[in-house]
């Protein structure tokens, strides 16, 4: 009995040296992995961030018709300047919640039935809950020009707040879920923040406040991956210690 227990014991320290290996490649890897993807995000965000850097100092462009639509993406088509003309839908309008430097409220974003066919979404400003108050939420009527940034669909992130057309509480600037809820035909994969117009700032309790886009890219992907190597390291690390402690005991 005390023989074959004496026998079991070396077999299972080979056992668990052996899993406790596998598990430290295992992690090791993925660590690594890890570090290396954060890697080249970072490189690709530079590129991004020099690309915007770029767009926001050339001249305003005519905003893509719908025989573009299909091509565009974030990284080639995202805050450029461009100039839109057509007629403001009003009653159609969607207010999305966000949190800006006057406090939570939400951006109006109307309809631009645009002349040449289609519909873009326009960011006409930031207001507080109590501009839902004022009688008339709309603005210029006629034909209008709409100058300012493009900027491409948000998409609905389930993880933190999901969008809820059926009780009309939106969070994210979803063109194609906007588009659908309000009954639009053929609407663009982007919208348009309007620019600030000249003069004062109104009061968002009153009308919208425009030109408050964000042009700042959050870039912690080296932290990241220095955080990854580090882990990887720190795998090697115990592994060691852990096979110093089991050849001592064995001894």
């Amino acid at each position: 009995m005390n023989a074959t227990a004496a026998v079991s014991r070396p077999r299972r320290g080979v056992l668990k040296r052996v899993f406790l290996a596998l598990l430290a490649v295992v992690l090791f890897a993925g660590f690594c992995s890890l570090g290396v993807w954060q890697v080249q995000r970072r490189a690709w965000k530079l590129d991004l961030i020099a690309k915007v850097e770029q767009r926001v100092h050339l001249p305003a462009t005519a905003a893509p018709g719908a025989d573009r639509w299909d091509s565009m993406n974030t990284a080639n088509d995202e805050y450029r300047h461009v100039v839109a003309t057509g007629e403001y839908r009003y009653d159609r309008q969607t207010l999305v919640q966000a949190t800006t430097d006057y406090g939570s409220g939400y951006w109006v974003m109307t309809p631009l039935q645009l002349r040449q066919g289609g519909t873009v979404l326009v960011n006409r400003g930031f207001v507080l809950p109590a501009w839902r108050k004022q009688q008339d939420q709309g603005g210029p009527a006629g034909l209008v020009e709409v100058a300012g940034l493009l900027r491409m669909s948000e998409p609905d992130f389930p993880i933190l707040r999901t969008n809820d057309p059926a009780k009309d509480v939106w969070y994210s600037r979803d063109t194609r879920a906007i588009g659908v809820a309000r009954g639009l035909d053929q609407v663009a994969p982007y919208f348009i923040d309007a620019e600030k117009t000249a003069g004062p700032a109104p009061d968002p309790a009153v009308a919208p406040v425009r030109g408050l886009t964000v042009l700042e890219f959050r870039n912690s992907h080296l932290v990241y991956a220095i955080t990854w190597f580090a882990m990887a390291a720190m795998v090697i690390v115990g592994a060691v210690i852990v096979v110093r402690t089991g050849r001592r005991r064995e001894r």
